[in-house]
């Protein structure tokens, strides 16, 4: 799908690590990288990988998506592919 979410896009306000910020972000599965959920340049690319693979743009379910992650994820569930994958699942179950 291609969408780009921005900072503005975003109902939470993210602290930004500056000093990662050039690292490699989420790509795609599998990426048994930690993910660092207080990070805004972690979670922008997390963002957009879970409503391409959703197949929207809608702020609506970017804000589901954000609320799912801040509200419900465990933290035991810590690795980018294991977080998109809950993501993903989360939403289309809340979205019938």
């Amino acid at each position: 799908m291609g969408i780009t979410i921005k900072p503005s896009d975003l109902q939470y306000k993210y602290p930004r690590d500056i000093a990662r910020r050039d690292l490699p972000k989420f790509a795609g599965k599998p990426d048994p990288t930690p993910f660092n959920r207080d990070d805004l340049y972690e979670v922008l690319p997390m963002f957009t990988a879970v409503m391409d693979a959703l197949g929207t743009d809608d702020g609506r379910v970017l804000h589901l998506i954000e609320d799912i992650l801040n509200r419900d994820l465990p933290r035991f569930i810590s690795t980018r592919e294991e977080v998109f994958d809950c993501l993903v699942e989360t939403a289309r179950e809340r979205l019938g």
